[in-house]
């Protein structure tokens, strides 16, 4: 059977919460759940591969690209949430059912200003990837 996503997204989505940071999973989180300091951040992951293990063609090794964009009033906020992203996922991974490699940080471009919304809102989308095997 193919590896599936769902451990990995929920894997992520609790060590970002445990991190500290209000997480949307593809989506701003409700307006309610955004805490006073105005930042948040937002998963999104792509589908994922199913990869071999060995030359036997065993699909049971998964890889996972995905973006952290964190959210915030300010640029030092939405550093400062930036450093919590990368402490929140610095350890290995609880990815449930498999073992989990750390997560690998990729980079991403620097924090930009969304003039589009008022008041403005900083952000700053942060890649990584993740490799588990069974």
């Amino acid at each position: 059977m193919a590896p599936d996503i769902k451990p990995h997204v929920d894997a992520i989505m609790a060590a970002l919460t445990a991190g500290g940071l209000v997480v949307g999973d593809g989506v701003a989180p409700p307006k309610s759940s955004i805490p006073p300091t105005g930042i948040y951040a937002v998963l999104y992951c792509d589908p994922g591969q199913s990869v071999s293990e060995s030359l036997a063609d065993q699909r049971t090794d998964f890889q996972l690209s995905f973006q952290v964009t964190l959210v915030g009033p300010t640029a030092e906020k939405v550093r400062w949430a930036g450093q919590r992203c990368r402490d929140a996922l610095h350890g290995p991974l609880a990815v449930t059912g498999r073992n989990a490699w750390r997560a690998e940080e990729d980079g991403g471009p620097p924090i930009q200003r969304d003039d589009d919304v008022s008041p403005s809102l900083y952000y700053l989308p942060v890649q990584y990837r993740l490799q588990s095997t069974s």
